[in-house]
C-alpha cells in the first residue's frame, strides 16, 4: 500500500476540517432545536424573545464555519485526487473514524432516548421533532464520511460538488429561517432597546421597594430615589431619553410606565397570546413571577407592595 509523506499542512487541513465540521453541526442542531421550541412552545419556557440570543449566536457560527468546512473539504479532496496515497494518511483516518464514532454514538443515544420516552408514554411533538433533527443531522454526517473513508468523493467529483451545492442550499435555508423567528438585525436592535427598558423598570421597582422599607412610604417622585452616596441616578429611556412614567396609586401601590417598540408574546397552553399584567408580588410571594410582558407602545405595570414580604425596617435607638 502506497503512503504519502505526512506534512504539517496535512495536519492543519484535517484539523481545520474537523473543527469546522463540529462547529457547523453544533450550530445546525442549536438552530433547529430553537426552531422546534418556537413551533411547539412550552408554557413554562417564558418569553418568546428568549430565543433571540441563542439563535443569533448559532447563526453567526454557522455563517462562518460552514463556508470554511466547504473550503477545507475541497482542498483535501483535491489533494487526494492529485495524490491517491493521501487517502492513507494516519491523521485522516483517525479524525474521520473519530467523527464516525461520535455520530454513531449520538444516533444510538438518540434512539435509546426515543424508545425510553415511548415506553414511558411521554412522547410529544416537541420531543419527536428534536429526535428527528438529531437523526437527520448525524445520519447525514455518518453517511457522508463513511463514503469519504472509502474514497467515493475523490472518485466522483461531480457528485461531490452536487452534494456541496445541496448542503449549501440547506444551510442557507436554515439560516434564513432564523430571521422569521428573531426578525431582522433592525428588529433585534428594537428588541434590545425594549430589554433595556425592562431592566431599567426592574431597577426602579427595586429602588422604590427599598425606599418603602427604609422610610415606610412610597416616594412621591423619581427624584426622591436619587442618592449621592450610593450614586444611584434615575435612568431614562435609552432610545429617546424621555423619563419613564411613574404614578403613586395608593399608600402601598404604584405604577411604572414605558413606551416599547414591540409587543412581547408569551406562551399559554402552547399558543402565542398577548401578555397579561399581574400584581406584585405574586400570590405565592416569589418576585420571580413578576410580569414584564408588554404591548407595543406605552405599557404600564402596576405593583402593590406586600408589607409582610417587605416590612418597614425600624431604626434602632
Amino acid at each position: 500500500m502506497e503512503h504519502s509523506k505526512f506534512s504539517p499542512k496535512d495536519f492543519f487541513l484535517y484539523l481545520g476540517l474537523v473543527a469546522a465540521l463540529y462547529v457547523s453541526v453544533g450550530s445546525v442542531l442549536a438552530l433547529l432545536f430553537n426552531y422546534v421550541d418556537a413551533l411547539f412552545p412550552d408554557a413554562l419556557a417564558g418569553y418568546y424573545n428568549s430565543f433571540s440570543g441563542p439563535i443569533r449566536f448559532a447563526m453567526s457560527a454557522l455563517i462562518v464555519a460552514f463556508p470554511l468546512l466547504v473550503v477545507f473539504t475541497r482542498i483535501v479532496n483535491g489533494r487526494a485526487r492529485e495524490e491517491a496515497a493521501r487517502m492513507n494518511l494516519a491523521i485522516r483516518k483517525w479524525l474521520l473514524f473519530l467523527t464516525l464514532f461520535i455520530a454513531g454514538a449520538v444516533i444510538a443515544g438518540d434512539l435509546i432516548a426515543l424508545i425510553n420516552t415511548f415506553l414511558g408514554g411521554e412522547l410529544t411533538a416537541r420531543f419527536l421533532s428534536k429526535v428527528v433533527v438529531v437523526l437527520a443531522v448525524f445520519g447525514a454526517v455518518f453517511g457522508y464520511y463513511v463514503k469519504d473513508l472509502k474514497g467515493y468523493w475523490q472518485e466522483h467529483k461531480s457528485t461531490s460538488q452536487t452534494v456541496g451545492l445541496v448542503s449549501g442550499a440547506v444551510m442557507f435555508s436554515i439560516i434564513i429561517s432564523g430571521f422569521f423567528i428573531i426578525g431582522s438585525p433592525f428588529t433585534q436592535r428594537l428588541v434590545r432597546f425594549d430589554e433595556r427598558r425592562v431592566s431599567d423598570l426592574q431597577t426602579l421597582q427595586w429602588q422604590i421597594v427599598n425606599y418603602w422599607q427604609q422610610k415606610g412610604k412610597i416616594p412621591a417622585k423619581f427624584s426622591d430615589l436619587e442618592d449621592p452616596i450610593s450614586g444611584f441616578r434615575v435612568p431614562s429611556d435609552p432610545e429617546t431619553g424621555v423619563a419613564y412614567g411613574y404614578e403613586v396609586l395608593e399608600a402601598d401601590a404604584f405604577e411604572l410606565c414605558a413606551t416599547f417598540n414591540l409587543q412581547t408574546l408569551t406562551t399559554k397552553e402552547g399558543k402565542m397570546t398577548k401578555p397579561q399584567q399581574i400584581r406584585y408580588p405574586a400570590a405565592d410571594g416569589f418576585a420571580g413571577n413578576e410580569n414584564w410582558a408588554h404591548e407595543e407602545g406605552e405599557t404600564c405595570f402596576m405593583r402593590t407592595i406586600d408589607p409582610e414580604l417587605y416590612p418597614v425596617r425600624t431604626m434602632k435607638q
